[in-house]
């Protein structure tokens, strides 16, 4: 007999942990190989892991809702000598020599996960040598303050892994002008964190009380939006940590899980970087519908199923290459036009939102579009989602219309410029005009608003954008179906 590792793996290149939610397999039972045995949650995606091997589970390494570093051994299976493992299964292709300290001794760190809190007490002293010198460096090449001081030969594995912060976190330290070395971590071995940056930005109006008087002075030069400054004025911290309510006698009290949890803060975090502004536009769906009607047995013949969504992505895909603005991101004070068209479609799920990814969606035919997000939904649902399969959007779509809302004012998902809400789509008495005469008809209506940025997509980029989406919907071609 032979025992096999079970491998926390790097779900994502910019991922370092991930928190073990479910056990779907117990000690003791009978795995096979490639079967799920548990759920991991990372800040990207919710995933089924598989076995990398057949056998039976002898040992629990790690609890459920433990959040490890990757390479963390979480579980042992106990198989026959001559099955063998399926590396691919649990085995991370990132570089990862600065975690070999952890998986060497694998009864300690795994069992006791708060051994994976207790790093950041060593690590404070660590940026205390030098603050403001190294905040200088950080305003001359802001968008390198989390590798400022990588390259230092003395570091011990412990501060080089501190050093390690995903994109978002050090694009969020560039744009205030933050010295990540000088921010506690609350991540393994005190590594920072998104919330960690949040609660920073929040505390540091806060300690000066007397200058914070002011505001009305600090409102036009910063890029924030001004609602930011309000919640902050209130103490209330504008990360999702919120002040304590009282249980009454029969309530019911949930702890949120890490994916209701990741969505508030970048929810919270959207709301303060980005002045949202909304417009709003009538479709006449009536054309798609009749489209819809004429193509829906035939798509359906192929396995797809063709839904109002499918057309608005598609007319969504195609303005979006000729209103580059619209795809375009903040980088600091510069704008990123991005090349790549890829829609994310947010999905509800019953344990929160997920926005998986169509890649190069502007490529796509209709039939294309609509395959992607039936695969998509699908696999969102199911957990079988990767995770590149919710990475590198550069415009999102949310349709709350099919829960019957009119329209909405959706949060604009980070870094990107804009997000499109898709209201429920119903039959209308209208006033047409044919031949010069007008009379009532019944046609197909709904709404669509367009949430942007207003640090650059301004109101005129916007409503050409919206122009254009609702002239393709209105007069969709029929060879494009």
């Amino acid at each position: 007999m032979a025992k096999i590792d079970v491998i926390m793996p790097q779900m994502g290149e910019s991922i370092a942990e991930g928190t073990l939610s479910r056990w779907i397999k117990q000690v003791g039972d009978t795995v096979k190989r490639d079967e799920p045995i548990f759920e991991i949650s990372t800040d990207k995606v919710d995933a089924e892991i598989p076995s990398p091997a057949a056998g039976v589970l002898a040992e629990i390494l790690v609890t459920e809702g433990q959040t490890v570093a990757v390479q963390t051994v979480v579980a042992k299976i106990e198989t026959e000598a001559g099955a063998g493992a399926a590396p691919a299964a649990g085995a991370p292709k990132a570089p990862a020599p600065e975690r070999a300290p952890s998986p060497s001794a694998p009864p300690a760190p795994p069992p006791s996960a708060p051994a994976a809190a207790a790093p950041p007490r060593p690590a404070a002293p660590s940026p205390a040598p030098a603050p403001a010198p190294a905040r200088a460096a950080a305003e001359a090449g802001a968008p390198r303050t989390g590798d400022a001081i990588a390259g230092n030969g003395s570091e011990t594995a412990e501060e080089r892994l501190r050093r390690r912060s995903t994109p978002l976190v050090r694009k969020m330290a560039a744009e205030h002008n933050l010295d990540l070395s000088a921010i506690p971590g609350t991540g393994l071995a005190g590594r920072v964190t998104k919330n960690d940056i949040l609660n920073y930005i929040e505390a540091a109006p806060a300690a000066p009380a007397a200058p914070a008087a002011p505001a009305p002075a600090a409102r036009p030069s910063a890029p924030e939006p001004a609602v930011a400054r309000p919640a902050a004025a209130g103490a209330a911290p504008a990360s999702t940590t919120a002040p304590a309510v009282e249980a009454w006698p029969g309530d019911r009290v949930e702890p949120w899980s890490r994916i209701r949890k990741l969505t508030a803060e970048h929810m919270v975090m959207s709301r303060r970087v980005s002045p949202h502004v909304n417009t709003i536009f009538e479709i006449d769906y009536t054309r798609v519908a009749q489209l819809r009607a004429k193509k829906k047995k035939e798509y359906a013949d192929r396995g797809v199923n063709l839904t109002y969504l499918a057309f608005i992505a598609k007319a969504v895909a195609d303005a979006l290459r000729a209103h580059p603005v619209v795809n375009s991101a903040v980088s600091g004070e510069s704008t990123v036009f991005r090349r790549d068209i890829n829609l994310g479609i947010a999905v509800a799920l019953d344990w929160g939102l997920i926005v998986p990814v169509i890649k190069h969606a502007d490529e796509l035919s209709l039939v294309g579009i609509a395959r992607a997000i039936n695969d998509l939904g699908e696999r969102a649902r199911t957990k079988k989602l990767s995770p590149d399969d919710v990475q590198r959007g550069t415009f999102t779509i949310t349709n709350p219309g099919v829960f019957g809302s009119v329209i909405g004012t959706p949060i604009i998902n980070q870094p990107q410029a804009a997000i499109l809400c898709v209201g429920t789509i119903e039959k209308q008495p209208a006033v047409i005009t044919v031949d010069g005469t007008d009379s009532l008809a019944i046609r197909t209506k709904g709404m669509l608003s367009l949430a942007f940025d207003h640090r650059i997509v301004d109101g005129a980029d916007a409503d050409r954008f919206m122009a254009d989406v609702k002239r393709t919907l209105q007069e969709f071609p029929e060879g494009a179906v």
